[in-house]
């Protein structure tokens, strides 16, 4: 059993109290993390082009990005986006290994840098919490126990708000919150569901998440090749271990001597001297450590660091392999893909069919028309005004069922008869383009087929 986890003592597993890490590495992280939560926590509530940044309202079936308004409509775009995630995330562990896990995971960072750090504060380090939990209930042990659990609840209820915030907006939290509870039983619900659910995980399942829930890290062992960068330890130059000589600043054996620092530093509780491990999620702690007690010995750094396989067993210099780069090549030709379907996406969309099981009309003897129905669909946040109209400057429209102004995120239904001179048609189905105008602009077309006997022809 490693050095910083605590006998389970009946109560179903084993706790891991990892000491408190400083260095470096962690001084970087500390200050990612911050800029994360921050953009984290602020998100829902800034807003742009009168929408809050991001939002993933599932039930409304609505979803912004920085703006952009992404209706069911666009469906295939989320999908798409999905897609090019998790082709990032495998060219990511492809050449950095679990570094997402160690330094932008959400249940990393809110873990070791908000809830372990009050955990240090009010219990004290490894030791001290280890002593804590293993005492009698005095006094003591019920303050701090009290006021740890009671600021875990403060702090996963924000949480909770903040996460509701993105699945059902901003404005509509700020109306649970402060309408009454009888209108929003089900909004109430769901803040304390999530704040017990998170409470539950940071209080107490904590690194389960990443060792045996997250399946990341067992995909990890499929991606990673001998030339991915982890956090390793450098077996060649630290084996055999051994021990400082009590007179003299040497060592007898290899450069670790198996001080366990980067054991007792861990917060999954591995020993990274016995290899790359799925439990290891790359956050630098023991490199930390393990730095410091080089420095002490006057021996180099980077006893443990960012390694490849071909490095440490064979002294190869890193290069970025030819599957890396295969990664890169198809991430980006899909992102240019993506892209340009982002820059030819309409703000409204126009589906114009002609009408079932009609044919054409004759209108007197020198027109004839076709019975179409149109569905328009509002993407944006604002109503529009417009004019429906056909780009053919000598047809005309008669409408059936007409509207002038189709509402923010909603749709509007149009009927109507598309009118055309004989003299204008050529053969019998020819292309026709409907367009919508508003302010002056076009902002959406469609094209559909109109059908008609052309002049001086036989039915």
């Amino acid at each position: 059993m490693s050095a910083n986890k605590k006998e389970n003592n009946g109560r179903g597993r084993n706790f891991i109290y990892p000491k408190k890490p400083s260095g470096r590495l962690y001084t970087y992280r500390k200050w990612v993390s911050y800029a994360l939560l921050l953009f984290l926590f602020s998100c829902p509530f800034l807003k742009l082009n009168g929408e809050q940044l991001v939002l993933l309202n599932f039930i409304a079936r609505k979803f912004v990005f920085f703006g952009f308004i992404f209706t069911p409509q666009d469906f295939y775009l989320f999908a798409f986006a999905m897609l090019i995630f998790i082709m990032f995330i495998v060219g990511f562990t492809v050449v950095l290994g679990r570094l997402w896990c160690g330094w932008a995971c959400p249940q990393t960072i809110f873990m070791e840098m908000v809830f372990r750090r009050i955990e240090y504060w009010i219990e004290g380090d490894a030791n001290k919490q280890k002593k804590l939990d293993d005492g009698a209930w005095n006094a003591e042990k019920i303050v701090k126990k009290t006021s740890k659990h009671f600021i875990f609840l403060v702090i996963s209820f924000a949480i909770a708000n903040t996460f509701l915030a993105y699945m059902v907006s901003s404005d509509v939290l700020f109306k649970i919150i402060t309408e009454p509870i009888s209108g929003h039983i089900s909004g109430f619900i769901s803040i304390w569901l999530f704040t017990l659910i998170f409470y539950g995980i940071f209080a107490y399942v904590r690194e389960v998440v990443c060792t045996v829930i997250c399946p990341y890290g067992r995909l990890q062992g499929v991606l990673l090749d001998n030339q991915s960068l982890v956090v390793a330890y450098d077996f060649t130059r630290g084996e055999p271990r051994g021990h400082l000589q009590r007179n003299a600043n040497a060592l007898t054996a290899g450069d670790c001597i198996d001080c366990g620092l980067c054991v007792q530093v861990c917060p999954t509780g591995i020993d990274i001297r016995e290899g790359t491990q799925l439990e290891c999620v790359n956050c630098t702690a023991c490199i930390d450590s393990c730095n410091e007690v080089m420095l002490k010995i006057n021996r180099p750094k980077s006893l443990i660091g960012f390694f490849n396989q071909d490095f440490i067993n064979e002294r190869k210099p890193y290069k970025v392999g030819l599957k890396s780069y295969g990664y890169a090549a198809v991430l980006f030709a899909v992102l240019m893909v993506f892209s340009s379907l982002i820059y030819k996406r309409e703000d409204i969309q126009t589906t114009v069919l002609r009408a079932s099981g009609t044919l054409y009309q004759s209108r007197g003897a020198d027109k004839i028309s076709n019975l179409y129905n149109a569905e328009l669909i509002n993407k944006t946040n604002k109503d529009l005004r417009f004019t429906f109209r056909s780009k053919e400057t000598g047809d005309e429209i008669n409408f059936i069922q007409k509207a002038e102004v189709l509402p923010k995120e909603g749709s509007a239904h149009l009927t109507f008869f598309l009118i055309r001179r004989n003299t204008a048609i050529k053969k019998y189905k020819t292309d026709v383009v409907f367009e919508i105008v508003a302010n002056g602009k076009v902002l959406s077309t469609a094209t559909t087929s109109f059908f008609a006997q052309p002049q001086g022809t036989q039915n």
